[in-house]
């Protein structure tokens, strides 16, 4: 069920910023431009990304280097695995260390986007959250236990 949320909140934002894309440059066109729209985007694109990264460590599913993944016998394409896990967990932690670090400080500085205001530090938050979860599934995977 978590899955099909997270497939689903990041097709929708991914949508939404194919239309905010399509409505600025219909408007460029014809003389009445969105303003705003490249704060519009941000949030949308980070929604998408951050949901993509969940759903594409929950289903394993992250770029791999086939030609020498198949050439591997299965006792060492199970070593690779557990090698792959580990070095995604600690990108994952890495990034998250440094999200979690720059939202602390930043977070009483009322951020916001110049021309419509969004605040940045719920975005930020959001992406912390995706990190997270995407940090949680690879120590899963780490340990044995295939989270899907």
């Amino acid at each position: 069920m978590m899955q099909r949320v997270l497939i689903w909140l990041g097709g929708v934002a991914l949508l939404a910023a194919t239309a905010v894309d399509t409505f600025s440059v219909i408007g460029r066109h014809v003389g009445r431009p969105f303003t705003g729209s490249i704060e519009l985007m941000q949030p949308f694109v980070l929604v998408s990304g951050a949901v993509g990264i969940v759903v594409a460590t929950l289903f394993s599913s992250h770029a791999r280097v086939k030609l020498l993944i198949d050439r591997l016998g299965p006792e060492m394409r199970s070593v690779a695995d557990r090698f792959s896990d580990l070095l995604s967990f600690l990108f994952f932690l890495a990034l998250l260390a440094g999200s979690v670090w720059i939202a602390v400080d930043l977070w009483h500085g009322y951020e916001r986007s110049e021309v419509l205001g969004v605040p940045w530090r719920w975005m930020r938050l959001f992406a912390i959250t995706c990190l997270l979860m995407a940090a949680l599934v690879a120590l899963a995977r780490l340990f044995g236990r295939r989270a899907r």
